[in-house]
């Protein structure tokens, strides 16, 4: 049966049955050539732009074929994603014939249909005690407007300390913005037919320009986050007297291991990478969440889906930059350019890492 999971009310359908297997039968044969991965072996596949979906497929153990949509390319706003999410933001989750755009219900979906030993689950069972603390820190965490922390902290880089996103950043997203609206009346025309989603976008996105741009407004959303922290720090406390003399590793939510902790862990790795981590952990005033931190780095599928904090940046510069030529192949003297530039944001690269390692 083919679906797509939306909201509380159902599903709704998003094209004509025959249409959508066209698209799906499409998007994994893409996966399959751009990737060199047979898609048919999991049956999985996932849409994704710094998704903390994907540290959920990854603890859980899942096999499951990734593309991702490059938000600085504006691939989420062309007219094949939109058709396929009424023009939702990724991530989108693709499970045989089942379609979910929603990043809860991709989750929910995950914990509900793939159980067994083999498995490690990350909401405890609805009669477990700590059932009820993980779906509140859940809510509570997800609820943080992540893309208001990062939108401010590049459009104002004073609030922030030692943030790894260069200063260029601050002006190439001034113009994204402002060419973004005129981007999404230019694809409305083309698209009549999607003229609803895009107009949704563009109202969300003026909303968000205003917004993101106003200082005061940062300064009073990081306030926001500095007493969330500082409750998550007084949760991570009681951990340590809850379970005092036992041997067992701590979590937010208990002994075992959560979607409460994937959230916390996402969430100060992006914080990290804004230059916000001195403000709110490492200046000593949150050790516990400072110590969650160094042990939430160290697991399996964090280092293998976010990587080291200071190659975040490269790791999503450089794929962007060949697709970007990939789609508009440059002059001769354009690609020794681009070419160039890469080799020396490598060598720059490695310099730094072996400074600072060893």
């Amino acid at each position: 049966m083919v679906s797509d999971i939306r909201g509380t009310e159902g599903a709704v359908p998003l094209m004509s049955w025959k249409v959508l297997h066209g698209v799906l039968h499409a998007l994994r044969t893409s996966v399959s050539s751009a990737e060199g991965h047979d898609s048919g072996s999991s049956g999985l596949c996932l849409w994704w732009w710094t998704s903390p979906v994907r540290l959920v497929i990854g603890e859980k153990g899942l096999v499951c074929e990734e593309r991702d949509v490059s938000m600085p390319l504006q691939e989420h706003k062309e007219p094949w994603f939109m058709r396929l999410n009424l023009g939702e933001e990724v991530p989108v989750f693709l499970h045989g014939d089942a379609i979910i755009s929603d990043y809860n219900q991709i989750i929910d979906y995950l914990e509900k249909t793939f159980v067994g030993e083999a498995v490690a689950p990350l909401i405890p069972d609805a009669e477990s005690p700590l059932h009820e603390r993980v779906q509140q820190y859940r809510t509570l965490l997800d609820g943080l407007p992540m893309d208001a922390y990062t939108h401010g902290c590049i459009l104002h880089p004073e609030l922030t300390i030692d943030s790894m996103i260069p200063k260029y950043a601050t002006e190439e997203i001034r113009r994204h913005l402002a060419n973004a609206a005129t981007e999404l009346m230019k694809l409305d025309h083309e698209e009549p037919q999607l003229t609803e989603p895009y107009l949704s976008k563009q109202k969300k996105l003026m909303a968000k320009i205003l917004d993101h741009d106003n200082v005061n407004y940062l300064k009073k959303i990081l306030g926001e986050l500095a007493m969330v922290l500082d409750q998550v720090e007084a949760e991570l406390e009681k951990r340590k007297l809850e379970y005092q003399g036992q041997k067992c590793e701590l979590w937010l939510c208990g002994p075992d291991f959560t979607l409460a902790d994937i959230c916390l862990g996402a969430l100060l790795h992006r914080l990290k990478f804004l230059g916000l981590s001195k403000k709110f952990w490492e200046d000593g005033s949150r050790p516990n969440l400072q110590s969650f931190f160094m042990r939430v780095q160290k697991r399996y599928a964090f280092r293998k889906v976010l990587g080291d904090i200071h190659t975040t940046l490269l790791s999503a510069v450089l794929p962007n930059a060949f697709r970007m030529v990939k789609k508009k192949p440059p002059s001769f003297f354009g690609a020794s350019f681009l070419m160039g530039s890469l080799g020396g944001m490598g060598y720059f690269a490695y310099w730094f890492l072996k400074k600072k390692y060893m």
